[in-house]
């Protein structure tokens, strides 16, 4: 417990429906607020698990960004060290990295900016050891959420779920955190519960990607990282290829509207048509490979909650159950990470206050929607622009000012700095508003250069 809420009794029990990433993050969180954290979960899981078994996307390439990594540090004490003796490398995200800009190579430059590379199977085997070793934390695998039960004064009290055996069973709580993902059945419980259901936003963006996971071979490496960013409308093909623990590389290829193949011979073919060689380089070399997986993201979508005014209080969402980004732009660990910082505070202060939960949901909601707010507008303009007639004036210009940013970033290590601070949540995008950054790209636009 810590010293702000310190004296201020726990209280009763909270229920996490949905046990994988953003699942166990908030279970870690709410182990320090309640004195008991019920995880339902669909599948039968255990300390040993890793990705979560019904995460299509769990097989992929993830990207901590670097507040992301801060947050975990923070929850789960040690875990980056501990990653790290198992082979997962920690670098200057402008050092041991090779960038490729729809504009050419970013420079190479030290920005100060620390990431590690990492798969997401043993980041949730780590983080879920932890967290059932918490006291207040019990999981209940193989079983099936059917409904949410609401209280007298209307908020939401209790929920309904079914075991594998078929026993029908309901879990009072003071707070339910809807972590169950992208397939969260948050309509169909808000329904039942005669409630209203919240509007969305979506962007359509097919982005279709297929990982190979393989060996690294012993000689020495220049970086860790290798990229290549697709972006609309011209560049249709991207990868990604990240040194892993346990000496090997994980490299998924990506598409917009096309399928990078699930064959090794076909994979090395469609890495060899990109621009950037050391993707197909590497997969060449290999001695051994994994099974390919492929998955097909259809785009963007965020659950307008905080707008939603028949929403009650007893229920909040995090991540994927709440957005879901394009994984191309790596923003899918981290803004739950942040989402689940945020809740902490709101209840560390609520302890400490002794105001209780009354208002927490709407006061959740709309931080966390604030939290979401720049990296959806960050990559959903980039993806309006695959579309040939919905292009929005605002989407237009800031796919202009990206591209303006990414040419100077080829040569310019402050500006190439700064969008390095911005794309890993470590800084405002207004950071990239400074007027000598605008000074540049004025200039460079008077020159045609």
């Amino acid at each position: 417990m810590d010293e702000t809420s310190a004296g201020s009794p726990a209280w009763g029990q909270a229920v996490v429906i949905g046990g994988g990433y953003a699942g166990l993050l908030a279970a870690r969180t709410l182990a320090d607020h309640f004195a008991e954290v019920l995880v339902l979960e669909r599948d039968v899981m255990d300390r040993e698990t890793g990705a979560h078994p019904s995460a299509p996307q769990g097989y992929h390439a993830h990207a901590m960004l670097a507040k992301g990594a801060e947050v975990l540090e923070e929850l789960f004490p040690g875990l980056r060290a501990e990653l790290e003796a198992l082979g997962a490398p920690v670098f200057d995200y402008g050092e041991r990295i090779s960038f490729l800009l729809p504009t050419g190579y970013a420079t190479r430059t030290t920005t100060g900016v620390r990431v590690q590379c990492f798969t997401r199977d043993e980041l949730e085997r780590r983080i879920r050891g932890r967290v059932l070793d918490l006291p207040p934390v019990r999981l209940l695998g193989g079983v099936r959420v059917q409904g949410l039960g609401r209280a007298a004064d209307g908020r939401i009290g209790s929920v309904r779920y079914r075991t594998a055996a078929g026993e029908e069973l309901e879990a009072d709580a003071d707070l339910v955190v809807d972590a169950s993902g992208r397939t969260t059945a948050i309509d169909e419980w808000l329904t039942g519960a005669r409630l209203p259901v919240s509007a969305r936003n979506t962007v359509k963006a097919k982005i279709t990607y297929t990982t190979m996971v393989f060996d690294r071979t012993t000689e020495p490496q220049e970086y860790d990282l290798a990229y290549q960013m697709s972006f609309a409308p011209s560049v249709r093909r991207g990868g990604a290829m990240l040194a892993v623990e346990n000496g090997r590389w994980v490299c998924s290829l990506f598409g917009f509207e096309q399928h990078p193949p699930t064959d090794p011979d076909g994979f090395l073919e469609y890495a060899r048509t990109l621009d950037n060689p050391r993707l197909a380089e590497h997969i060449a070399r290999r001695s051994s490979h994994d099974e390919l997986h492929r998955y097909t993201n259809p785009g963007s979508t965020w659950r307008l909650h905080h707008r939603n005014p028949g929403w009650p209080e007893g229920l909040i969402a995090i991540g994927d159950a709440l957005c879901v980004f394009n994984p191309v732009y790596g923003q899918g660990l981290t803004v739950p990470a942040i989402e689940t910082d945020m809740l902490g505070s709101l209840l560390r202060r609520r302890r400490a206050a002794g105001t209780g939960l009354a208002g927490l949901s709407r006061d959740y909601l709309r931080r966390a929607a604030a939290i979401i707010k720049v990296p959806w507008s960050l990559s959903t303009t980039s993806d309006l622009m695959w579309s040939e007639s919905d292009r929005p004036l605002a989407a237009r210009f800031a796919h202009w000012f990206n591209q303006q940013v990414f040419a100077l970033a080829r040569y310019d290590a402050d500006v190439w700095t700064r969008f390095v601070r911005v794309a890993n949540m470590t800084a405002p995008s207004s950071l990239l508003m400074h007027p000598s950054v605008l000074t540049k790209i004025a200039r460079r636009a008077v020159s045609g250069r």
